[in-house]
């Protein structure tokens, strides 16, 4: 699974669907992921001892990463690793490697907490981050970059999103509680409940009836934003896999129109799977949202919410391979396209309508540097008022245009950015 991302350029969801099953499913992504979001602090330590790294076979590589993972972060007796790392090698077919996986591995043990002492001299290598991200962070955020990249490497909560109309948290915190399940109200937002270990949803009280999804908090702040009201048409782009769509639904109560739109025939799949759970109906549509033409019937959309494809560089602690995956060259692309969506949107917002763009991005590329250019572009176009951070959620940041959610800051959420805007027009 490692090798898979590292060399193949994979999705780490992609590796694990392929290749974790079975009752040691929960253990295979603990490891793979892990390795994924330690694997630029330790390779470095590890290939120190490697004459001539770029010759040793890709798997062998992944796997003396994923067993110096394992000595350092597991409770697993080191020793114990080490021989089952010559197992796997033999296991890979790889027996010429098994003598070097051994020697390499015991000089590893026997040296690792100077070769990492040298390693971690590097802000960039201690923390586990490409330098290209650390600059750009350093560079964005000055003082705040390290506690940034600190919330990266930690193991986000497990945040559920009730749903309001048909249940209350409190509610799903007793059935939560009779289920053995410790929990508590995220205070600043009346939908979002915490668990205090994450754990399978098939154990989840109300997740198979639709009463609870999971969703970060941060995430739940979108349905709200927008601003919704019984009987609005609503625009859903980039929907997928559908989170934010089932709380739109949720917040209409049912007296509303809902269009979901994503350009993945499988990933809208995903769209209609969620929503089947939560026993909700949306029109779901396979289009680019670049192109209104393919998805719009002509009617203007009261209300629109532009989720758009990001670096996703504020859900690192979630998904670790961004690291690995993310090239520097991809955020201008990347705010290319966001820019393009926006335009597009804008076009069948009616008068008078609310959008709201959002990214799960801290760089302001992709954030305020991309609305500014919109506004620049798009004269009928206007920034909407929002509330001030602060009142929003603890820690959120008020930005020239928008408001920005980082990290593990004191909310403890994800990494978002939502700015609001308004159709000033008098037609489309």
């Amino acid at each position: 699974m490692v090798e898979a991302v590292v060399s193949q350029g994979q999705s780490a969801d992609a590796a694990l669907a392929r290749a974790a099953a079975g009752e040691n499913r929960a253990a295979l992504r603990a490891i793979a992921l892990g390795t994924l979001r330690w694997y630029l602090r330790l390779t470095p330590a590890v290939e120190s001892l490697l004459e001539r790294p770029s010759g040793v076979p890709s798997p062998i590589r992944a796997l003396l990463i994923v067993t110096a993972h394992q000595i350092e972060y597991s409770r697993n007796v080191p020793e114990q690793s080490v021989h089952a790392a010559v197992d796997a090698a033999r296991i890979l077919r790889s027996a010429r490697s098994t003598g070097l996986v051994n020697a390499v591995l015991r000089r590893y043990l026997a040296e690792h907490r100077a070769l990492l002492g040298r390693v971690d001299a590097d802000l960039a290598a201690r923390t586990a981050h490409p330098r290209w991200l650390v600059d750009r962070l350093a560079q964005a955020w000055g003082k705040q970059c390290e506690a940034i990249l600190e919330a990266d490497n930690l193991h986000p909560p497990m945040t559920l999103r009730v749903d309001l109309s048909r249940s209350t948290a409190d509610d799903t915190l007793r059935a939560l509680e009779a289920a053995g399940i410790e929990a508590s109200k995220i205070q600043w937002i009346d939908s979002a409940i915490v668990l205090k270990r994450p754990m399978s949803i098939d154990q989840l009280p109300g997740f198979a009836e639709g009463l609870v999804s999971v969703q970060d908090a941060g995430a739940q702040l979108a349905a709200n934003l927008l601003d919704l009201r019984p009987g609005m048409r609503v625009l859903d782009t980039c929907a997928a896999p559908g989170g934010k769509t089932g709380h739109i639904l949720e917040r209409l109560g049912g007296e509303g129109e809902v269009t979901a739109v994503d350009i993945d025939a499988e990933r809208c799949g995903l769209i209609r799977e969620n929503l089947e759970r939560l026993g909700r109906t949306a029109r779901v549509v396979v289009a680019d949202a670049r192109d209104p033409a393919s998805f719009s019937d002509g009617r203007p959309f009261d209300r629109i919410l532009v989720d758009a494809p990001c670096s996703s560089t504020g859900v690192i602690r979630r998904h670790p391979d961004i690291k690995l995956l993310r090239r520097p060259g991809d955020v201008a692309a990347l705010a290319a396209g966001q820019l393009a969506i926006l335009k597009a949107a804008v076009r069948v917002l009616a008068p008078g309508g609310r959008l709201l763009y959002s990214t799960c991005s801290v760089l302001p590329e992709e954030n305020e540097q991309v609305l500014q250019r919109f506004l620049e572009e798009a004269p009928g176009a206007a920034i909407a008022r929002m509330s001030p951070a602060a009142e929003l959620t603890p820690g959120a940041l008020d930005r020239p245009i928008g408001i920005q959610l980082l990290p593990g800051a004191e909310a403890g959420t994800d990494g978002f950015y939502y700015a609001c805007i308004e159709n000033t027009t008098a037609g489309t």
